[in-house]
């Protein structure tokens, strides 16, 4: 059966470390909306080469995705950005070639 007997306090019982586990949701999502964004480059730059044969560019785009990624990584107040930026160059060679 349940304990009823101790309730939340604001959320977090005095053994837990709030700030710890805000801190772990917050590298979390940061983790998870980079990784997405470089999921979608990768699958864009593949597009690239089967696609418009051109294979030379969706291996650049791919280079391009890693290092934004990386930048992505370790800097929070970018996060996705530099990432989103390769994937719309990535959607403009799919979209132009």
């Amino acid at each position: 059966m349940a304990d009823v007997t101790q309730g939340p306090l604001g959320g977090y019982r005095p053994e837990m470390d709030g700030p710890s586990h805000e801190a772990t949701y917050r590298n979390f999502t940061h983790f998870a909306a980079v990784a997405t964004v470089f999921v979608i480059c990768c699958v864009a730059g593949l597009a690239v080469g089967g696609v418009r044969h051109a294979w030379l560019s969706a291996v650049f785009g791919i280079v391009l995705a890693h290092i934004a990624t990386a930048i992505g990584l370790f800097s929070p107040t970018l996060s996705w950005r530099p990432g989103a930026a390769v994937l719309v160059l990535l959607l403009l060679m799919l979209l132009l070639y």
